[in-house]
């Protein structure tokens, strides 16, 4: 819709992205200390582990955010590259 109105296809596909790795750094503010917690509470069960590891808490959150960069491309694409009026009929 965005697009009938006039919207350029740059900040379509910007929309997109942004919105989407919102969702991963709000996944990432929660999930990172709740793994932390969870790490504590495990402690005796990791045997000869560091339950706060920071190579694997980062690596675990560069992998998800590049696993959502890839996962909203084939939208964010498909989204900016549509006609305005198909866009209009589609509404």
């Amino acid at each position: 819709m965005r697009v009938a109105l006039g919207a350029d296809r740059s900040d379509i596909f910007a929309l997109i992205l942004r919105g989407s790795f919102l969702l991963v750094a709000f996944g990432l503010l929660f999930g990172l200390p709740l793994a932390l917690g969870v790490g504590r509470f495990l402690r005796s069960q990791l045997y000869g582990l560091n339950q706060f590891d920071p190579i694997v808490l980062a690596t675990a959150g560069v992998t998800m955010a590049l696993s959502a960069l890839f996962a909203a491309f084939v939208p964010a694409y498909r989204g900016s590259s549509i006609s305005p009026m198909q866009a209009l009929r589609s509404e």
